[in-house]
């Protein structure tokens, strides 16, 4: 079988990109078809949110090669941002020659909550809760009785005391969906037996986006070699690395940039499949902080004896492939495609491993040229665009753009005028 070339795929025009995918079987004709239209209708979009005006859409990019668990996958992206699909792409490609990207899925879980205040006598009321966990497990069940089918379903009951609250959690194998309605259906359905069983009253009953039983962990290694071709560089490289961070464990204010730039992949990813990524975000900022400390989500290490610097991170990750509105964007569908159609599962352990590279080509560029190298490029071609270079200019302008002790918006429209 002959290995898949990724060599000049940066440099192509979206077309070419398309016709590379079509031809090696990685993207239908359908799909392409999709790409090259509109994508979303008007019509269809003013049947997903209220007083819909248009659409607006943002770069459908795609990070290609990825190495995880022994098979190739090509991540489509959607961003705003410049350089983060170049910055996760340059990373799949080291750790892929390092051996790739490996994932682990904890579980697969939605917690929901019902919060019961006025509960005279707690420790009684938790008792005739715990006596009938049974049947209440059975009574969430009823509420939903399709997912029952499909293998899923309730499956945990539990109870906590927090301050005034008598709270009760319902875990729930919601399957290849998120499961939001799915789960607030059974909480609101338990309200009644919970009250006269508590005999409490109920503030809320509603699905937790801190989805603490929906943990992944994407782990990688990059040989030091890859950092630099000069060993004492390489090393230097890996031990800084390790203390960037270290940084992020124990100062917040790293440790909020140090999320954001693992974001920035993450929620391409996400926003491509047609997931809520501010779910996503609310439980993952919510697990770095599981300690009381806001910290980074995600650790690297320098491994002297095997000369690699080693990384991981586990997020919670309530990702879905059906329901919601990922069946009625034909682009999200392209991406599903683009992906192999994976499992719920599958789909989040690859949007670990993409936060993770993405986290480490930031770190490599914090500790070794800066942040700004890479980005000075991408941004004179921003300003080059908004100045209202065409095409063939773009090129020129940049080049020029670069050379200006001042890059602004100013400098661009001046250096596009003598052009």
């Amino acid at each position: 079988m002959t290995k898949l070339s990724w060599t000049g795929f940066s440099k192509k025009t979206p077309h070419e990109r398309l016709e590379h995918l079509t031809s090696n079987a990685l993207l239908s004709h359908e799909d392409k078809e999709i790409l090259n239209s509109k994508g979303l209708e008007l019509a269809t979009a003013n049947q997903m949110a209220e007083n819909v005006l248009s659409t607006l859409s943002l770069p459908f990019a795609l990070a290609p090669d990825f190495q995880v668990n022994g098979k190739d996958y090509q991540l489509p992206m959607v961003t705003e941002e410049p350089s983060v699909v170049a910055a996760a792409s340059y990373a799949a490609k080291l750790i892929k020659r390092s051996g790739g990207f490996k994932t682990e899925i904890h579980n697969r879980l939605m917690i929901g909550q019902v919060a019961l205040f006025d509960v005279a006598d707690k420790a009684t009321a938790s008792q005739a809760i715990l006596n009938q966990k049974a049947d209440l497990l059975d009574l969430a069940n009823q509420a939903h009785p399709s997912i029952l089918k499909r293998g899923g379903g309730s499956r945990d009951l539990w109870f906590e005391e927090k301050s005034d609250f008598l709270i009760v959690y319902l875990s729930v194998d919601t399957q290849e969906a998120m499961g939001a309605n799915m789960v607030n259906t059974m909480m609101e359905t338990l309200v009644p037996n919970l009250e006269e069983l508590s005999g409490g009253q109920s503030l809320m009953a509603i699905l937790s986006n801190y989805a603490t039983e929906s943990l992944v962990t994407a782990t990688a290694a990059v040989d030091l070699r890859y950092l630099s071709r000069n060993k004492e560089e390489a090393q230097l490289f890996a031990k800084k690395m390790e203390m960037a961070s270290q940084l992020a464990q124990v100062d917040p204010y790293r440790a909020a940039t140090h999320n954001k730039g693992i974001f920035n992949g993450v929620d391409a990813l996400v926003l491509a499949t047609g997931n809520d990524w501010r779910a996503i975000e609310a439980g993952a900022h919510a697990y770095a902080s599981r300690d009381d400390q806001y910290r980074g989500l995600s650790t690297w290490t320098y491994d002297k004896e095997s000369q690699q610097i080693k990384g991981e991170i586990t997020l919670p990750l309530p990702i879905a492939t059906k329901g919601g509105s990922i069946g009625l964007n034909p682009t999200v569908q392209v991406a599903h495609d683009l992906l192999g159609n994976p499992s719920a599962k599958e789909l989040a352990g690859l949007i670990a491993a993409l936060g993770l590279a993405q986290n480490f080509a930031a770190l490599k560029a914090l500790t070794s040229t800066g942040i700004q190298a890479g980005h000075m490029k991408l941004q004179a071609k921003s300003l080059a665009l908004l100045a209202g270079a065409k095409e063939d200019q773009v090129a020129s302008l940049v080049s020029q753009l670069l050379k200006e002790k001042h890059m602004n918006l100013e400098t661009a429209e001046k250096l596009l005028k003598k052009l």
